[in-house]
């Protein structure tokens, strides 16, 4: 059995190939949360992987369904994810909603759901990004509904970005995100799209309408992290700005994600530490903004729930997951019989 460091190292290795804006802002995390995070960012990595680059993607989100429910039942399989995982789930009273959500969204995937409209986007958005953040509060301790939906709102501006980032690269591996409604609007078909992803002024125009929406929760995240014990604001702040910084080279390049890919270089990156570090030293002097009390978007509000109580009122989350595992059956024996 590897001890608990070795582990940690392991999970670290990981987020450096996996994701170099979130590993930048871990950096200014306090070691006791900063530990937790990786272990719950490490597991979250490898969930995703398994699903998006395995070919038999269906055996994948039962290995992880499995995984997870090793974890919880104190016998996680003896592999250095997994054991870090399991520590911080037992340390922190992780509630299974959360990481449950996660895999949902995963299985969403999996079936290659495509989103009609853009409230159908923001609740995949939750499964795969927001139920992300909220086990980051779990993990700080901080379990206040109104901290716990600006966390939510940071979750899905994030994903937003992630999404209006990849249009090409999901494109030419068949996956769209895109709202099917706003491509109806602006006289696109998605399938004329996906078989030759273009930078056509619609595309772009959709792109805008992405990063749009993103910012707007982006502002409103703010005055969740404000909230938050004061060690972890500049971490907090940093991974607010720099997945932002993303969308403003996304704007750099007109909209363009089809040909160009936007990315931070590494000098913005040590910028943007700087500058949330600044903002987080004056947060303590300010009051909290009045945008701390919105309402947790309806798409995200199982997530607080969750958080909160552990347990929906009046509604079982594992009849829900199981019901969504029974859906990627069918469709498998559908494909099967096919």
């Amino acid at each position: 059995m590897s001890n608990r460091q070795e582990d940690l190292d392991y999970c670290e290795n990981a987020i450096k190939n996996g994701s170099l804006s979130f590993h930048a802002a871990s950096r200014l995390l306090p070691r006791a949360v900063r530990n937790s995070c990786l272990a719950l960012y490490a597991f979250c990595r490898l969930a995703d992987d398994e699903v998006d680059l395995k070919e038999d993607k269906s055996a994948s989100v039962y290995d992880l369904v499995e995984r997870l429910e090793q974890v919880y039942s104190g016998k996680p399989r003896n592999l250095p994810m997994d054991r870090a995982f399991a520590r911080m789930v037992e340390e922190t009273q992780m509630p299974r909603a959360l990481p449950e959500a996660l895999i949902e969204g995963l299985v969403w995937d999996a079936m290659e759901r495509r989103y009609n409209t853009f409230d159908e986007l923001v609740a995949y958005s939750a499964r795969v990004a927001s139920a992300v953040g909220v086990m980051m509060c779990v993990i700080m301790r901080q379990r206040d509904s109104n901290v716990l939906a600006r966390a939510c709102d940071l979750g899905v501006a994030m994903q937003l970005t992630n999404i209006a980032r990849d249009i090409g690269e999901d494109a030419r591996e068949g996956r769209l995100y895109i709202p099917l409604n706003w491509m109806k609007e602006v006289g696109v078909n998605p399938n004329s799209f996906l078989t030759v992803p273009a930078p056509t002024p619609e595309i772009r125009e959709l792109t805008h309408r992405l990063l749009s929406k993103a910012e707007i929760l982006y502002q409103r995240s703010e005055s969740g992290i404000v909230c938050l014990p004061k060690a972890v604001r500049p971490a907090m702040f940093s991974a607010r700005h720099i997945y932002a910084a993303i969308g403003q080279e996304i704007r750099n390049n007109e909209y363009d994600s089809i040909t160009l890919r936007a990315k931070t270089s590494r000098t913005k990156k040590v910028e943007l530490l700087f500058l949330s570090c600044a903002q987080a030293g004056a947060s303590l002097m300010l009051p909290g903004p009045a945008t701390r009390y919105a309402q947790p978007l309806e798409q995200t509000k199982f997530l607080v729930d969750a958080a909160e109580v552990k347990k929906l009122d009046g509604f079982d989350w594992s009849d829900r997951f199981i019901s969504i595992l029974e859906q990627l059956r069918q469709r498998d024996l559908e494909h099967y019989r096919a």
